[in-house]
């Protein structure tokens, strides 16, 4: 048995498959599935593509309800548990807020209170109208955003391809979101590093014989200002970033959970690590003053995912 590398860049990300397989011809057919369906999730919820399922969702906010399939319901009423569990925090119509924070301007600058104040009136996905087969943003100028979801859904379902077409030994890691495939072939787990939030380094590594390990964290898109740092990370209810933890890491059986607790976790601050273990997930986290906390923090010598 051999293994076999795959890399490709989406979602303004790269990735990349491991893949342990006998026979040359279906490793090579169950990439190409998988990076293909990736490039598919990303041509459909897209926010900056004209195309997609999204954009033509948030044309019509105010105005009429847009058709949707089963596999777009499937993702909103995910990100409406995703809601209920965050108290609110974590709200895929909150994608608004980036006309007000823009992580890449130099010098960086704060947006003022009135501007928030006047996008926060757009975000509330209790106000959106979801049926099965349509969606109705009710207030022009409201927006989805499938972005706290979308590469952890496009992670899990490429693992799904792949263990279809046949492959038991296999990690799929997009950006960072990985999902693993079993075991490799001896037996050991794969070791997924997780990367010290304020240093070119990795804190831990955790073996992983099955599931999912994703991490959010203040660091990937951020700047900062007097002393304070301001990240990509940002509370729906405020519409200001989030700043007691600056990272969190999960372990779960899908990758869309282990992403969307993460989120919520690094969203729900001083109760995130009640919220983490109510979910009953692993999980390290870091928090402001770099402290290391979680179940993680005793790295096990396997690990498996629960169910």
């Amino acid at each position: 048995m051999q293994l076999y590398r795959f890399e490709f860049a989406a979602m303004a990300s790269r990735h990349e498959l491991k893949l342990w397989a006998e026979h040359e011809p279906q490793v090579q057919e169950a990439a190409a599935a998988a990076i293909a369906d990736v490039h598919r999730i990303e041509r459909k919820y897209s926010r900056y593509r004209d195309d997609s399922v999204t954009s033509s969702i948030n044309r019509a906010a105010g105005v009429a309800a847009v058709e949707i399939d089963a596999e777009t319901r499937a993702l909103l009423d995910y990100a409406s548990a995703c809601h209920a569990l965050s108290q609110g925090a974590f709200d895929i119509t909150s994608g608004v807020l980036r006309r007000a924070w823009d992580f890449r301007r130099d010098p960086p600058m704060l947006p003022d209170a009135r501007t928030i104040e006047e996008l926060l009136a757009l975000i509330d996905w209790t106000a959106v109208v979801c049926e099965s087969t349509r969606v109705y943003l009710p207030r022009a100028g409201m927006e989805l955003d499938f972005g706290g979801i979308g590469k952890e859904y496009a992670a899990d379902r490429a693992a799904r391809i792949c263990t279809d077409a046949g492959i038991v030994h296999g990690l799929v890691n997009l950006g960072g979101d990985v999902r693993v495939i079993g075991p490799q072939p001896d037996g050991t787990p794969w070791q997924i590093g997780i990367r010290h939030p304020r240093a070119e380094a990795v804190i831990a590594s955790i073996p992983v014989r099955e599931g999912a390990l994703a991490t959010s964290g203040d660091y990937q898109r951020f700047f900062e200002i007097d002393g304070a740092r301001y990240c990509h990370v940002i509370d729906a209810r405020t519409g200001w970033p989030v700043s007691a933890w600056q990272s969190v890491s999960v372990i779960a059986p899908l990758c869309t959970m282990a992403g969307s607790c993460a989120t919520i976790a690094m969203l729900r601050a001083r109760n995130a690590e009640a919220f983490l273990q109510e979910q009953g997930v692993d999980y390290l986290a870091i928090d402001r003053e770099g402290v290391v906390h979680g179940t993680l923090a005793r790295v096990p010598t396997e690990f498996k995912a629960s169910t």
